[in-house]
């Protein structure tokens, strides 16, 4: 069976509103204070017209930090992928100090989604609104789109392969990309 491409989504801040407190990024609470990205369930229906699997990869520490519980942080993720037909959602509960092999900036997550779904990373995007999340794309091996939502933290170093400031341009930038690379596979089977 031929591999597939992916769109990898970091959740906080790109599937869903971020509450951002002096210029940092923390998760909703709970779900009753989950507020989807505007716009964003038409924007994925797009994705999967293209043949795009929808995975959503996020680091959920405050789990290990014993600051929510792991019932909360899987709530949050059920009616995120709920609401935006995902396929799939891998978590990463550790602390940065666990040294795990999923924890963004390390690429595990996204490892871990390309051999469960038979995924052709390198023709796949990592979309994320944070330097880490750019990382481990890039460590995967996929194109990189990051967010930049203006956080008073690090930029990607070096930086993501596209740049942008809304999940809509980034959804613009994938389908650019795909239907250029489509055009050129056809055109180069019609010239042999």
């Amino acid at each position: 069976m031929k591999p597939k491409s992916a769109v990898f989504f970091d959740r906080d801040g790109v599937l869903n509103q971020a509450l951002v407190v002096e210029g940092k990024p923390y998760p909703p609470k709970d779900v009753e204070s989950l507020v989807i990205t505007p716009g964003a369930r038409s924007l994925m229906m797009e994705l999967k017209e293209l043949g795009f699997k929808l995975i959503s990869v996020t680091n959920q520490p405050d789990v290990a930090r014993g600051t929510k519980t792991l019932e909360n942080v899987q709530a949050i993720n059920e009616k995120v992928s709920f609401e935006l037909s995902l396929d799939d959602i891998f978590v990463c509960l550790h602390d940065d100090g666990d040294d795990c092999s999923c924890r963004k900036p390390k690429p595990g997550m996204l490892i871990a989604a390309a051999e469960k779904w038979n995924l052709d990373l390198p023709s796949s995007f990592m979309v994320g609104d944070r330097a880490g999340d750019v990382a481990a794309g890039r460590s995967a091996g996929c194109q990189t789109i990051f967010l930049d939502m203006g956080y008073k933290e690090p930029s990607p170093d070096p930086p993501a392969d596209h740049s942008c400031r809304s999940l809509f341009e980034a959804v613009q930038i994938i389908k650019g990309v795909a239907i250029h690379e489509r055009r050129a596979r056809f055109e180069s089977k019609v010239i042999r």
